[in-house]
């Protein structure tokens, strides 16, 4: 009942189907439900397989996405028939809004860089032709903002047809501007590196090196393969100990960064000076990863500031401290003395003459000869004195704990002393030279070093003016005198343009016919601030101050202006005598300046007499005697004056093309009271006459000398008996009205 309520048919009627055919159609209909199930099933797992397809599917999209998400890449897909590109990642690379479909052509000439995108072209065409395996391109595009950026494409032809002709292509696209950016950083650093001149070093925490420039090399001497792995110290010199390398590292350590100097062994064993800064390098995690050296190599800097404190203090020829020095030595001498109550000595010494040495044998010898004089005055005081060179020719000596002034007059003999002997100036050439000192005391005279050097100056000066070859004390009235040598000295640069010289002339007659045969000019000097000047003082100022020079140059010129007014006026056999200067002889242009004299005013040469000093020739006998003879190829006769007071050496004396001596007064004016004085005289003449010359005793005042004169055979005379100095017009005069055989009688003095 209940079966039959579900509607199943009964068993009496399967009975009867089942006998009636009815299984046929049960069969059947099982078989149809079976059917409709198995095709429910193989639907459903179809189903179910789409299902986990398309899952998977979207599975890998998701990881795909994720992956270009974390690399930043783009992938791209061109479908090469259908000329479209699709993107997957783009707004990844290129920003938000950028399009996922669009036209290869769209993406060549909007996206490309125009500059890039010939470039691009070509790769991709070799590509597809297949000339290369795997197309590559670095290239810009813009992005959504409209920047330009670089990428880095790779891809490859995916799909084909049956003619190989390509139908898909896929790859990949990277942001690299970064990279580029970094990559030319990495080449503007190396080649930084490369350029620099300081030597660079990568070292590790062990210090060992990794990498070097090649300035490293140079400096050093090691290649960059013969050092890499090495510790630092194959560099480590024997100038510091090991502790010292120690403590660097120490410190390197500690802090990260050490800098200062450090000797340096270079491969063939030289060391070298270097300036050194090393620091630390952290990585991105903060650690400390290396150090980076920079090493300089300082040594000829070095050596040249070495030079340059050498040259600020001391003097180059002699080795000598100069007078920065010597002021900061004495000075520290005067904090010590007054500390301890003693004394401080200076002495200021200059060598005498020394400026004709060294125009006469030329600057290197006298370089020589102040050489010479430095060690022969350093070889005299004691070791701990000092010995400056203040320039030119000018030593200063320091004494310090000073016992009294006797003991300072003692080292100033034994200075004066040492000098008594010649200087060797070279193999051929041993020169004798006196020194003049100058001496000041603190705190006798002065307190600070600047006084007591012009204090000692000034001695100097005194020492000079007594006659050389000494040495003095300074004392207050020496300071007038110093002031007054100054106050002449600025009226003497003024006096040839104020025209405050004049000549005056000194006759001089022939004892034979007794009638004027020539004359001297004489200079002198009215200044319009100091009144009259004796040449005995402002000649040697002159030729210390050069001012000689354009002082002789005027006394030629004026002289030979007299000679031509005289001939005009019929004196046609007077000679006239000028007196020239060693600078003259030395430095100036004496014969050229002569010769456009004589031309220009047509006076005969004959008629002019140079006289030059027995001492000037003597200490420059070798280049007087070649501008002497010069002179006498013009025509002019020369004369020595002063005969008797120098030191002449016979053998020069006729080696010198000269026509006249002239005896010095000295030896005139006690002729008659003299034993030695007659003799010198006689012996004078007589040599002279042998030798040729004619001879001129000047200074005779008295008829006795003019008779002893007369009897010794002497060729002519020179004096207040005959005339004293004339000016131009009254000596003109003079001589026109001499008779030979008159006694003149002796007008006052001009």
């Amino acid at each position: 009942m209940a079966v039959a309520a579900c509607g199943l048919p009964s068993v009496a009627w399967a009975q009867s189907s089942i006998s009636n055919g009815g299984i046929v159609q049960l069969v059947l209909l099982a078989i149809a439900l079976f059917l409709c199930w198995l095709l429910w099933r193989v639907w459903n797992h179809r189903r179910q397989q789409e299902t986990s397809l398309l899952a998977e599917i979207h599975e890998r999209e998701e990881r795909l996405n994720l992956a270009l998400w974390g690399s930043g890449d783009e992938f791209w897909d061109w479908n090469i028939r259908e000329n479209s590109l699709y993107r997957l990642g783009a707004n990844q690379l290129l920003g938000q809004g950028s399009r996922e479909e669009l036209s290869t052509d769209d993406w060549r000439t909007q996206s490309i860089h125009p500059e890039d995108l010939p470039r691009v072209q070509k790769l991709l065409q070799e590509h597809i032709v297949g000339h290369t395996d795997v197309f590559e391109s670095e290239h810009r595009i813009r992005n959504a903002r409209g920047e330009w950026v670089w990428v880095r494409s790779r891809g490859k032809v995916v799909e084909r047809d049956n003619t190989g002709s390509p139908l898909r292509m896929a790859g990949t696209a990277r942001d690299i501007t970064v990279i580029r950016r970094a990559e030319r950083e990495r080449r503007v650093a190396l080649e930084v590196l490369r350029s620099m001149s300081e030597a660079v070093a990568v070292i590790d925490l062990d210090f060992r090196f990794i990498s070097v420039n090649p300035a490293f090399s140079r400096i050093t001497g090691y290649s960059e393969e013969e050092v890499i792995g090495q510790n630092s110290r194959l560099l480590d010199s024997s100038q510091h100990s090991a502790e010292f390398y120690r403590r660097v590292r120490d410190v390197l350590e500690r802090t990260g960064h050490w800098a200062g100097e450090m000797w340096q062994k270079r491969k063939d064993g030289e060391e070298f000076l270097g300036w050194i800064e090393m620091s630390e390098v952290r990585d991105a995690m903060g650690l400390r990863s290396h150090f980076v050296a920079v090493v300089n190599d300082i040594t000829d800097k070095k050596r040249a500031e070495q030079e340059l404190r050498y040259l600020a203090n001391y003097d180059t020829l002699t080795g000598l401290p100069n007078r920065a020095l010597l002021s900061e030595r004495l000075g520290r001498a005067i904090v010590r003395a007054r500390r301890q109550e003693t004394r401080v000595a200076v002495l200021f010494l200059d060598l005498d003459r020394f400026k004709d040495i060294n125009d006469s044998l030329g600057h290197a010898a006298g370089d020589r000869l102040l050489k010479a004089a430095a060690t022969r005055l350093q070889a005299t005081v004691g070791a701990s004195d000092t010995v400056a060179r203040l320039g030119g020719d000018e030593f200063t000596v320091v004494l310090e704990d000073v016992e009294s002034v006797p003991a300072v007059e003692r080292m100033a003999r034994e200075i004066l002393t040492a000098f008594s002997m010649p200087l060797e100036v070279d193999e051929r050439h041993d020169v004798s030279i006196t020194p003049s000192l100058g001496i000041s005391l603190y705190p006798d005279h002065a307190l600070v070093p600047t006084d007591l050097l012009k204090y000692a100056d000034t001695a100097m000066y005194q020492a000079k003016a007594e006659g050389r070859n000494t040495y003095q004390i300074y004392n207050e009235t020496m300071d007038a005198e110093s002031r007054r040598r100054a106050t002449v000295l600025a009226s003497l640069r003024k006096a040839l343009d104020r025209g405050e010289f004049r000549l005056v002339y000194q006759p001089r007659m022939a004892l034979a016919d007794g009638r004027i045969t020539g004359v001297e000019s004489l200079l002198r000097w009215h200044s319009a601030e100091l009144g009259e000047i004796p040449p005995t003082v402002f000649v040697p100022l002159a030729e210390e101050s050069g001012l000689i020079l354009q002082i002789g140059e005027w006394v030629l010129a004026e002289a030979l202006q007299t000679l031509k007014r005289w001939r005009a006026h019929g004196l046609n056999e007077i000679s006239i005598g000028i007196n020239v200067s060693v600078l003259q002889l030395l430095r100036g242009n004496l014969p050229e300046l002569l010769r456009s004299l004589i031309q220009d005013l047509g006076v005969p040469a004959n008629r002019i007499e140079l006289e030059v000093t027995e001492s000037m020739v003597m200490q420059n006998a070798e280049q007087t005697t070649h501008v002497l003879n010069e002179l006498r190829k013009i025509g002019v006769t020369l004369a020595i004056d002063d005969f008797g007071t120098g030191y002449s050496s016979l053998v020069y004396l006729k080696r010198l093309p000269i026509d006249t001596l002239k005896i010095d007064k000295e030896f005139i004016g006690d002729l008659t009271r003299d034993p030695d004085d007659e003799a010198i005289t006689a012996t004078v003449i007589t040599m002279g006459h042998s030798l040729g010359l004619n001879v001129i005793a000047e200074g005779v005042e008295s008829e006795q000398q003019l008779s002893y004169l007369r009897e010794q055979g002497c060729d002519e005379i020179q004096g207040f008996w005959l005339s004293p100095p004339l000016d131009s017009h009254r000596c003109l005069a003079f001589i026109r009205s001499w008779q030979p055989g008159t006694v003149a009688a002796i007008p006052a003095p001009y």
